[in-house]
């Protein structure tokens, strides 16, 4: 065992350590999960990952970040109740106007859940997975999480099966998990260190009583580690999501990833903090304030090596619909449904064709992207945005953008940095003056913003500011677009050096 596992273990109370014992599983060492670890994370292209991986992780929207770009995933509210408290969560049950982890506009009963799936999985193609992300904690509510997951695949046996959890009760769950077909979990770990957690958690529910303090953070850490190692050792595919708070856990998540690497984690989600003081948070009524892009960025650029870093992450509400970044919720409230009809699979299984010829396109196009970079010998690193409403292309009225894909380029290639939000700016067809000031702080260090279609006001209102707005690249994949305005920028400005 590790020095840390030992170190944590002794120290936790004395109720708990007379229960360790019970909660062993075969196959869950130390070792057998630091082994797990390198496979996942040496290499960052799906394509180089081992096969049985890649086939995973082949259309999981948040697992993989092409995926993204083609599949759809939606979350059913059927896991109200939670063991934990969170300084930054908030859980509401009738909510149609927050974007957040923990809002729902409805709960649903198992039977009306799979009667919600049938029907987005009949009208919306690109569904690929279902995920139980609360708005409460799915381990905690077993029992629904169970029902309504025979009950889905019963009527539609391909679609991928995904939970989250914060990983109190999540090694007692497993064994169920893995016999309902559950093939990806998420675990929210914002520690390892419960002196850091105890400033996150004020309290946990476990073993028919309420936890504070150090000790909570204590029960929390250990049975996190449990269960991640105990997914791992039955190759269920584990994403970290770590929820970063700057001045409490933002230096420390780097410890975080080194620690859940080790233990199998495939995938690390470091996503900024939320605290809104509309949304009723501890952080958010206290003023704790939220981290900037370039403070996430940089933090996430610390993660070398282990599992593997997920930038585009939305933070999607616990009843989601849709692509990453959209949300078709509203469309399918159990009011709108109608009677149940029998499930068609002939759209989803048309669509998946498409898909896949459109992927392979574009790994085509990022394969040849280095042509458009090699005239170039030296030149600086810019971050240019591109604004998408899906399908890895430059393919959005900078109007209608509701958020922008950042991307870093420089000669030796370009890679994605992060999503970020924008306030819309054209409504009714008219400009928003006072969204560019929204706008033009979600750009801030931005030397580009590529788009389908700009207006002559906006792109002079940026271009004020230092940002210049193109629609050259026009439907375009995003990469190359990226890499084309790149090549031409420093051949305009001779700021590169020509091989």
């Amino acid at each position: 065992m590790s020095q840390e596992r030992n170190a944590v273990g002794s120290s936790l109370p004395l109720e708990v350590r007379r229960k360790r014992s019970s909660l062993r599983l075969a196959g869950t060492s130390d070792r057998s999960a630091a082994c797990h670890a390198p496979v996942c994370g040496a290499v960052r292209g799906d394509e180089s990952l081992p096969a049985d991986i890649q086939k995973k992780i082949h259309d999981h929207p948040c697992y993989s970040e092409e995926a993204h770009h083609y599949f759809a995933r939606m979350h059913v509210a059927v896991a109200p109740a939670c063991n934990i408290q969170c300084h930054y969560c908030n859980r509401k049950f009738d909510c149609a106007n927050e974007s957040r982890p923990g809002v729902v506009s409805e709960r649903l009963t198992p039977e009306e859940a799979a009667h919600k799936v049938t029907a987005v999985a009949s009208r919306v193609p690109q569904l690929s997975v279902l995920g139980i992300a609360g708005p409460g904690d799915a381990c905690c509510n077993l029992e629904n999480v169970r029902k309504t997951l025979e009950l889905v695949r019963a009527q539609i046996p391909d679609l991928t099966f995904c939970v989250s959890t914060n990983g109190l009760g999540l090694v007692d769950c497993v064994e169920a998990l893995q016999e309902l077909g559950v093939t990806h979990v998420t675990i929210t770990i914002n520690m390892v260190d419960p002196e850091v957690g105890r400033r996150i958690y004020p309290w946990v529910y476990f073993e028919h009583r309420r936890w504070t303090g150090l000790d909570a953070s204590k029960i929390l850490h250990e049975r996190q580690m449990e269960g991640l190692r105990a997914l791992v050792s039955r190759n269920i595919l584990v994403k970290v999501n770590s929820v970063m708070i700057p001045g409490i856990n933002d230096e420390h998540l780097i410890e975080v990833h080194r620690v859940v690497s080790e233990h199998g984690a495939f995938v690390h989600n470091v996503m900024p903090l939320l605290s809104d003081p509309q949304h009723g948070t501890h952080f958010g009524l206290t003023g704790q304030r939220e981290p900037t892009h370039e403070e996430l960025a940089a933090l996430r650029d610390q993660l070398g090596g282990g599992a593997r870093a997920m930038r585009h992450c939305r933070q999607c509400r616990a009843d989601a619909v849709g692509m990453l970044g959209e949300d078709l919720g509203a469309q399918f409230t159990m009011d709108r449904l109608g009677e149940a009809v029998p499930y068609d699979p002939t759209q989803r299984a048309a669509y998946r064709s498409i898909a896949e010829r459109e992927r392979e396109d574009h790994r085509t196009a990022r394969r040849v992207l280095r042509r458009h970079l090699a005239v170039v010998a030296t030149g600086p690193t810019l971050l240019v945005a591109v604004a998408s409403r899906g399908g890895a292309r430059i393919n959005e009225h900078f109007g209608h953008a509701k958020e922008l894909h950042v991307f870093e380029v420089s000669p030796s290639g370009v890679q994605f940095v992060g999503q970020r939000r924008i306030p819309k700016y054209c409504n009714g067809g008219w400009g928003d003056e006072d969204a560019m000031a929204g706008i033009l702080e979600a750009a801030r260090g931005v030397s580009a913003l590529l788009c389908a279609r700009v207006g002559e006001c906006p792109k002079a209102a940026l271009a004020e500011h230092g940002i210049e707005v193109s629609d050259e690249h026009a439907h375009e994949w995003m990469e190359t677009g990226v890499s084309a305005w790149y090549v031409g920028r420093l051949a305009k400005t001779g700021l590169g050096q020509s091989a």
